[in-house]
């Protein structure tokens, strides 16, 4: 008899540990993104969160408008590949982050962007919120001061690629081999 109430016992913990498990597992796959929940603007002054990178696949790259090659050679890049995989890629959505928020505001973005791709979105905002973005997406950035008072920004130049969860799905490097940005951006459109 005390050997039928503790098997009992057992079973009833372990039935609530797997329950446990399995809640949790939940959980986490149903919640997952990457990066931090944040609050910005776009291009047009909208409000824009991190909503905006779920339901399609999502392309995002921080940089700024000031940039000299990176950033316009990689947003030119980004929007030639688009172009490429045509109906393939048109529910993937790209973004344009700021990493200089101190300069480039909503309007400034909607210029910058426009004279690129009419698919790439501007995010800007409030410096201590565009930088807590940032951060939460594992961007370096860094003001370097030039002569005669100016400054330019180090960043990291590589592409993010986030599934329709808003989860990371990979990277494309500054200066990847174009025919593997394809691919990648394939992969990224089944996701």
């Amino acid at each position: 008899m005390m050997r039928s109430i503790l098997v009992g016992i057992l079973v009833v913990m372990a039935a609530g540990v797997g329950w446990l498990t399995f809640d949790w597992y939940r959980t986490q796959q149903t919640a997952r993104s990457f990066g931090a929940p944040f609050t910005l603007v776009d291009q047009r002054g909208d409000e824009i969160t991190q909503a905006a990178f779920r339901g399609s696949p999502t392309a995002v790259f921080f940089g700024f408008t000031h940039c000299p090659e990176v950033c316009p050679t990689t947003l030119f890049e980004l929007d030639g590949w688009l172009k490429q995989l045509g109906d393939e890629g048109k529910d993937i959505k790209t973004y344009f982050v700021t990493v200089d928020p101190e300069r480039d505001t909503p309007e400034i973005m909607g210029d910058y962007v426009s004279n690129v791709s009419d698919r790439i979105t501007g995010i800007t905002g409030e410096p201590e919120k565009v930088h807590a973005m940032a951060k939460s997406f594992g961007i370096y950035w860094k003001k370097v001061d030039l002569e005669g008072g100016d400054y330019t920004m180090d960043h990291t130049a590589s592409i993010l690629l986030l599934d329709s969860t808003g989860d990371f799905a990979g990277t494309i490097a500054y200066g990847e081999n174009p025919e593997n940005a394809v691919a990648k951006l394939k992969r990224l459109a089944d996701s």
